[in-house]
């Protein structure tokens, strides 16, 4: 029952922040950012995010101004999920490089 609770609210959770996110890189031109899986805690206080930044060479830029601004984020996230969960969920955000990892093995595969 609790984890059925946890993929609901990280579904939730990852569908926000995809959204948060696409409205700030909308002032940023040619850069995207998308949230790839986020998992929430058992105890639905801590929510963690993967996120996918094009180009990967300012992922490591962009993600440290992400843990910068995390505290408008989470207020943001709070505005838009306020009626749907008790506890606004702490957030960490780390790069996901499973597509550069998939474009490393096609290019050895290639050779």
């Amino acid at each position: 029952m609790q984890e059925t609770r946890q993929n609901r609210i990280a579904r939730l959770l990852q569908k926000e922040l995809a959204e948060i996110f696409q409205g700030q890189t909308r002032m940023m031109r040619g850069v995207m950012v998308s949230v790839t899986r986020a998992k929430v805690s058992p105890d639905l206080s801590i929510c963690t995010a993967y996120l996918s930044i094009f180009p990967s060479e300012k992922a490591e830029e962009l993600l440290e101004n992400i843990k910068k601004s995390e505290k408008t984020i989470r207020y943001e996230l709070g505005t838009r999920i306020r009626n749907q969960v008790r506890i606004i969920p702490e957030l960490r955000f780390f790069i996901d490089d499973s597509l550069d990892y998939i474009e490393r093995i096609d290019e050895l595969l290639k050779k």
